[in-house]
């Protein structure tokens, strides 16, 4: 069954997908589903452990259950030193 879910892009992502954030409609149980139904939107190649997301305005871990109407958050690696 299809939650609809709202997903907010940072940095590289919300460049790469052109919207900051988006509602859409996926078959996902995790937020690991959500990162890798959207990898072609958000532009990653990179694997999950490299990148972080929240749900609903808290850290989560890629094997957080995701519900209808959740705030997913996404966030890609970030480079500095």
């Amino acid at each position: 069954m299809n939650k609809n879910i709202t997903v907010r892009y940072f940095a590289g992502f919300r460049e790469h997908a052109g919207v900051g954030e988006e509602t859409v409609s996926l078959r996902a149980a995790t937020a690991g589903d959500v990162y890798e139904l959207l990898k072609d939107r958000h532009g990653s190649q990179e694997p999950l452990g490299h990148c972080k997301v929240a749900i609903n305005d808290e850290m989560a871990d890629w094997s957080t259950p995701v519900n209808d109407g959740d705030t997913v958050l996404l966030f890609p690696p970030v480079a500095g030193g």
